[in-house]
């Protein structure tokens, strides 16, 4: 298992990474799956949308599940309850994903191992905003 708290192995993840998917995304501004989307964003990180119940977020598309991305993505951010995690990491591992990032709240150690057993990077229990601006600061 590949759980990593390594500032080296997340900064590089983060670096390298060009697209997000945000599962759990809200379309409410005052719900902080919004909030640090729209800072991913600001970031310079394609972000994709994933939530069931939605078309558009931010003015992008919205997307029911990892899988059903075109093109795939680097990091799969989840904005979910832990009993909600394991399906989330199996579309990330058949998404081909570098990574599962389990929010604050999120975690889950059984979808941690899975995750990490195949090959995905894992960071769990972090909030993937609040480690950018401590590795990056602010975007402009």
């Amino acid at each position: 298992m590949d759980i990593t708290n390594d500032p080296r192995a997340v900064r590089n993840l983060l670096e390298t990474a060009r697209r997000i998917a945000v599962v759990g995304c809200s379309p409410r501004p005052d719900r902080d799956s919004h909030r640090i989307a729209k800072y991913l964003i600001g970031a310079g990180y394609d972000v994709v949308p994933v939530n069931p119940g939605q078309s558009r977020i931010l003015d992008r598309d919205c997307y029911p599940d990892v899988v059903s991305i075109p093109g795939g993505v680097d990091i799969v951010d989840i904005f979910r309850s832990p009993d909600q995690v394991p399906p989330v990491v199996e579309d990330a591992i058949a998404a081909k994903a570098k990574a599962a990032w389990m929010q604050l709240g999120a975690g889950n150690d059984e979808a941690a191992k899975r995750a990490g057993d195949a090959g995905l990077l894992v960071v769990m229990e972090q909030c993937i905003m609040v480690v950018h601006r401590s590795l990056f600061g602010t975007p402009r």
